[in-house]
């Protein structure tokens, strides 16, 4: 399988849908002529026009209200909102209609489009640009959340989710579009829903999504040193959430560590720990452990910017405590 980028792989999957179904076009703030500000769409605007990659003005709630009611009118829209931070513009035409449409016309109108943000802390960007805002529309009954954390499942699961007929936030995270991985090639596709075990291990669980995957399984690397074997759940998405794979990791390892960017209370750890409580209390060997973000806004030193962020050291001395070899 060929190595290439996170950001190779989201480009592949938007060209490889664009030629599927003419239906599918983009618009977003300077993705065309630009590339976008990842340089996601590079090259798009030349092979597929101005028509079906549209640069739009700096106006989320624009762009989301010009996304659904594309959607409504059947055709397929991707958009790209630059950060996560600035989806909260454009907050209401996704969470009140978007989301809302196929209940509130009883199925009669649909609205399948993607919206493809990064979230996540990156270098410096303090705190009105580093923030993992996904978990709020994690909340919302008729949204989807995905949140892929290599090159194989982001292209996957994006194409995946330009098919779907439900609105759905794509989250990839700032740091991670040159990270690479092998992909496969053809029509790969990854099912939205489902978790996936990025090592299987017998003594302890880390239940985790993007980013801190890397994370969870670099820890796993320190810890396989001393003997424990850690298994690494990447949930893949948020909603939906994949209880029965983690749930069933669970009852094999007794012991849970769920590990997310985001703030603490109320975070997308909070409900992952939540499920195991209601569905796997019984195979608990110790109480679920969270690890998060600091609960504070991103700082813009570098030293506190690092303190504010999950660190590996972290999760290494949480697994130990665990099971009792610290």
């Amino acid at each position: 399988m060929p190595v290439i980028t996170m950001r190779e792989a989201l480009h592949d999957a938007l060209r490889e849908e664009m030629i599927r179904d003419q239906n599918v076009f983009l618009l977003g703030e300077e993705i065309g002529r630009f590339g976008g500000s990842y340089k996601v769409t590079e090259g798009l605007i030349d092979e597929f026009g101005p028509e079906r990659v549209l640069s739009t003005p700096i106006a989320e709630s624009g762009i989301m209200g010009m996304a659904t009611g594309a959607a409504m009118t059947g055709l397929r829209p991707v958009a790209e909102i630059m950060t996560i931070n600035f989806i909260m513009v454009g907050m209401d035409q996704l969470v009140n209609n978007a989301a809302k449409i196929p209940y509130m016309f009883g199925g009669e109108a649909r609205t399948p489009l993607v919206v493809r943000t990064p979230s996540g802390a990156a270098h410096q960007l303090t705190a009105q640009h580093s923030q993992s805002l996904e978990v709020w529309f994690a909340y919302v009954p008729g949204m989807y959340v995905v949140a892929p954390s290599t090159p194989a499942d982001a292209k996957g699961l994006l194409k995946s989710s330009i098919r779907n007929d439900n609105p759905i936030l794509f989250v990839e995270n700032l740091v991670m579009y040159n990270e690479k991985g092998e992909v496969p090639e053809g029509d790969h596709v990854v099912p939205i829903g489902k978790a996936d075990i990025k090592r299987e291990g017998g003594d302890l669980s880390i239940i985790t999504y993007s980013r801190m995957v890397h994370m969870a399984l670099e820890a796993a690397d320190v810890l396989a040193e001393e003997g424990i074997s850690v298994e690494v759940v990447d949930l893949r998405s948020l909603r939906p959430l994949d209880v029965e794979t983690m749930i069933a990791s669970v009852k094999k390892t007794n012991r849970a560590l769920v590990l997310h960017e985001g703030w603490y209370k109320y975070g997308a750890g909070a409900e992952v720990a939540a499920q195991i409580q209601e569905h796997a209390f019984d195979y608990l060997d110790h109480p679920v452990v969270r690890i998060s973000g600091q609960e504070v806004p991103m700082p813009y030193s570098t030293v506190l910017e690092r303190a504010a962020q999950p660190r590996m050291e972290d999760v290494v001395e949480r697994a130990r405590f665990m099971l009792g070899r610290k």
